[in-house]
């Protein structure tokens, strides 16, 4: 290698290539011989006229220097000239890289990439061997294997494929294959560069001093690492209090101060939250709190630092960080009859903001894994549900219990404190004046920082026995110093006992905004749970990360996470981290699942070892690239310039430039005009479109109108008649009512979404093939929803009608038996369809005098509407028109009269399922009649 200063060259006898220059320079500068005059009085005509060429009588001198620095750009180029060579490790011995690419090489891993190839291209230029050793298990699962020495070119592509591993370094695995390797195969005389994450593996650092002795008697040791400051960070586990979630950081030494930020991810990659913070100067530890709504908190699936991208600065969230499973155990009677007075009113709608509401007796409830249960005035808990309920909260579980008649009177063992017999309440032998307000919450009461309501008043509670530890467990007093909260631990879980009532009987508490948050602490107690019905079942790879923190597919090498974990578990290639289980009920596994994880700095490395900070780049550049570039530019335009000066160049002329810019605006605006037509959107189809059309016509068709519709049977006859019935009532309810409904559409229950819309005409036909579980469940839900269906048999015309053997009525039994139905009747006297627009006492369509059937008790949340109704009239047929207004079927009788009852049923009928119940109303009118009439 020749030195100039700042400039060397990698092959410098390229260089006597510039002696050649002078000679280059002779030879452009030869002129062609002078032409020999010969008299020939013919050629004087051509006198006059120019030639189209012209061969000039020396080379112009401009030229010849560009053509000269043409041939100088490509002698120096061949030279490999380097710009600040680095000369400070120059080795005829082969070159042994070891990198470091465990979890803590991420941050930098481009910095390190680069050194290792500056490393690799000297060896190369050189004509060295070189041997690549990476510390990070490797990913198939398999022990280190050392290679042998091969031609720095054969590694390029190696060390290009080489990424950050999402685990640990294992340097002493490296050791051990270090120690196995023959010394005949060992390098001699080499050049070692160890790019090192600067951290070390144990407390003491002692593993990687080892290796670093190990490699030193290879040869010559440079230890290329971070600062200390600049090493990589850890996230522990988040961590939830009283006060919140709050997420750790944690670096090796102290450094400068950081900006960084905290981005809270969702599964579907969504940023919830981006908390901004400071990782303090000379600070080792910075704490970030997570303030999210629990709506968005129970989203949250990964937190990561933005700026720092690497698995060490993520954290994965699994169900035990998002569910919170409540159970909700009442020993009441009025839950249904009068809610408002019911034990579980208020609790459900208190915690259905951030817990999951389970419901049902104990047993059931602990079939599944279950945070808190809560007891709501039980006073002993029946047969095994004491034993099972003491079980799972010495487990972890929470156990909220309330007090009531029940609890005062008797009680078990499940309970934080000793109650007396009995109560103390406003006007009884233990009472107070007056209701009492909520006292001081004590600082070391789990329940410290909620906000006292002081408009929230107690007339009745039941007391706890004096007892040594009874202040301890006070979590809440009144303002007489009495309890009214009291909790302990029992096992790992807690026992908590509000001395006051769930509900409204004793105390107006859950009324306020203070019942919310005392149960949302309460739940915050809780330990979570995960993923259900894999407990003793080992739980298949879903989705891994890498060593950037991205996921990635399962390699062939990840085997399935162990039911229970060993208590020394750490993420490998065999389990890195990521997601493991079901997605529905999924484990998380993270680099730092231990919260007293804490990366540690490597101080301790040989003295004969020479250190370099990863940061001080060398900064060698190599200059052939840019001057085999500006020669292939230059001899470019000295290619242009031959061709002008030869005038092989066509001349642009005025014209036509114009006319290339005019095809060019004309073939613009046309792929605009296409464009353009390609955006507009298709015009919807008039009438009811195919059947075989796709789901999506049939949603966009249903949400953008209000529509009547039937079920489409597959019988021609039968679609033909609904579908012609419900376009005859969609005539009659636009002439006579406000309601204006589009054409009417056919739907198939097997692929179209159905909860669009608010009517379905469903006839019965004998042939008709049976419903799938998807489509039974589509039908369920839609009538819970506040959907209607009018099943019509259309069998009173029969002969046989009534006797309940016709063959719609018996598709319809078929049919029904699989569905949830509620208790029928047939309709009353006073029911809401004999009034909802016109006044009836019969519901008459092709035939008249069937029964017709609906829900016994609708109920308040669809508004008093039924869900169904059951008949055998075919009302299709009555309702029918043809497109000139003219009725398509006969009726029985066939007089005008008739029919028109029967439009005043369809009218009624679609009135009530519009408008809900509000005509029930009209009961009252005697009495408002009769009062003013006084």
């Amino acid at each position: 290698m020749l030195g100039l200063g700042s400039l060397a060259f990698a092959t410098p006898l390229a260089l006597l290539a510039l002696i050649s220059l002078p000679v280059l320079w002779w030879l452009l500068r030869i002129t062609p011989p002078r032409p020999k005059l010969v008299e020939f009085p013919p050629l004087r005509l051509l006198l006059a006229l120019r030639p189209k060429e012209e061969t000039p009588a020396h080379t112009p001198l401009w030229l010849l220097i560009l053509r000269m620095l043409i041939a100088a750009l490509v002698i120096l180029a061949l030279a490999e000239p380097l710009l600040n060579p680095d000369r400070s490790r120059i080795s005829s011995g082969p070159l042994v890289l070891v990198m470091d690419d465990g979890w803590a090489a991420a941050p930098r891993w481009r910095e390190r990439m680069a050194r290792a190839e500056a490393l690799l291209e000297r060896a190369e230029r050189e004509g060295r061997p070189a041997m690549l050793l990476t510390t990070a298990a490797p990913a198939n699962g398999e022990p280190h294997r050392i290679g042998s020495l091969q031609p720095a070119a054969e590694l390029r592509p190696h060390l290009a494929a080489l990424q950050p591993k999402s685990w640990a370094t294992d340097r002493a695995g490296l050791l051990r294959a270090l120690n196995a390797l023959p010394a005949e195969a060992a390098p001699k005389e080499a050049e070692v560069a160890w790019i090192a994450d600067g951290l070390a593996e144990d407390d003491s650092g002692e593993i990687a001093f080892t290796l670093a002795e190990k490699l030193r008697w290879l040869g010559d040791l440079s230890i290329i690492r971070p600062l200390e400051a600049d090493t990589a960070l850890a996230m522990a586990p988040p961590r939830t209090d009283s006060q919140g979630d709050t997420v750790l950081l944690r670096r090796a030494v102290g450094g400068s101060e950081i900006a960084l930020t905290l981005r809270s991810v969702s599964d579907q990659g969504r940023v919830l939250s981006r908390t901004p913070f400071l990782f303090g100067n000379n600070q080792t530890e910075a704490s970030v709190k997570l303030d999210l709504p629990t709506e968005l908190r129970n989203r949250l699936a990964r937190l990561e630092i933005e700026e720092l991208p690497g698995i060490g600065t993520v954290r994965l969230l699994d169900d035990t960080w998002r569910r919170r499973p409540v159970g909700l155990i009442s020993g009441g009677a009025l839950e249904n009859q009068q809610p408002l007075l019911a034990d579980l009113f208020y609790l459900e709608r208190a915690l259905q903001p951030f817990a999951e509401i389970r419901k049902g007796n104990a047993e059931q409830l602990l079939e599944r894994d279950i945070a808190v249960i809560v007891l709501a005035d039980i006073g002993n808990l029946v047969g095994g549900e004491s034993r099972r309920i003491n079980e799972w909260v010495e487990n972890g579980g929470v156990l909220l219990r309330f007090a009531g008649p029940r609890l005062a009177d008797s009680s078990d063992g499940l309970l934080p404190v000793k109650l007396r017999q009995g109560s103390r309440q406003l006007g009884g032998a233990m009472s107070w004046a007056q209701p009492l307000r909520l006292g001081p919450i004590p600082e070391t009461s789990p329940l410290y920082g909620l906000a006292i309501s002081p408009e929230v008043t107690v007339s009745r509670q039941v007391l706890a026995d004096p007892e040594p530890r009874l202040s301890e467990k006070t979590w809440l007093r009144l303002e007489d110093g009495t309890p009214l909260i009291t909790g302990d631990r029992h096992g790992k879980g807690w026992l908590i006992l509000v001395h006051t009532t769930a509900n409204t009987l004793w105390s107006d508490m859950p009324l306020s905004g203070f019942y919310v948050d005392l149960l949302r602490r309460v739940v915050e107690l809780s330990q979570g749970v995960g993923a259900e019905g894999e407990a003793d079942q080992p739980r298949a790879p879903l989705a891994v990360l890498d060593g950037f923190g991205r996921a990635d597919e399962p390699g062939a090498a990840v085997q399935p996470l162990p039911a229970r974990l060993p208590a020394d578990f750490k993420p490998g290639p065999r389990h890195p981290p990521g997601y493991y289980g079901r997605w529905d009920s999924r484990t998380a596994v993270n680099l730092f699942d231990d919260a007293a994880a804490h990366p540690i700095a490597q101080r301790n490395w040989p003295n004969e070892a020479r250190l370099l900070d990863l940061s001080e780049n060398t900064q060698e550049t190599r200059l052939l690239p840019w001057l085999m570039t500006g020669a292939l530019v230059l001899l470019l335009a000295d290619w242009l310039i031959g061709l002008w000066l030869r005038g092989l160049l066509p001349r642009l002329r005025p014209h036509s430039l114009g006319k290339a810019t005019a095809a060019m605006l004309i073939g613009l605006s046309v792929f605009g005009m296409q464009d353009a037509a390609a955006q507009q959107p298709r015009r919807p189809q008039q009438g009811n479109p195919p059947h075989s059309n796709l789901a999506e016509d049939f949603v966009q068709r249903a949400a953008s109108d209000l529509r009547l519709a039937y079920v489409i049977t597959g019988d021609a006859s039968v679609d033909q008649m609904s579908r012609a019935g419900l376009f005859g009532l969609t005539e009659i309810l636009y002439r006579r009512t406000s309601i204006e409904a589009s054409d009417p559409l056919g739907v198939n229950l097997e692929r179209d979404d159905i909860s669009l819309l608010p009517f379905l005409y469903w006839p019965m036909v004998p042939n008709q093939p049976l419903l799938s579980d998807a489509a039974l469940k589509r039908l369920d839900i839609f009538m819970k929803t506040g959907g209607m269906i009018l099943f019509d048999t259309r069998d009173q015309g029969m002969p046989f009608a009534g006797t309940g053997a016709s063959p719609g009525t018996e598709k319809l039994r078929q049919l029904l038996g699989k569905l949830d139905i509620p208790p029928l009747m047939t309709v009353p006297d006073d029911h809401v369809l004999t009034k909802a627009f016109y006044l009836l006492q019969d519901f008459p369509g092709r035939y008249v005098g069937g029964p017709v059937w609906v829900e016994r008790n609708p109920g308040g949340e669809k508004d008093g509407v039924t869900s169904l109704v059951i008949g055998g009239n075919d009302w299709a047929a009555a309702w029918a028109m043809d497109d000139n207004g003219r009725p398509m079927a006969p009726t029985q009788p066939n007089t005008p009269r008739h029919r028109e009852f029967a439009y005043r049923f369809g009218v009624n009928l679609l009135m009530y399922t519009l408008t809900g119940n509000y005509k029930a109303d009209q009961v009252h009118i005697p009495a408002l009649l009769e009062r003013l009439g006084q």
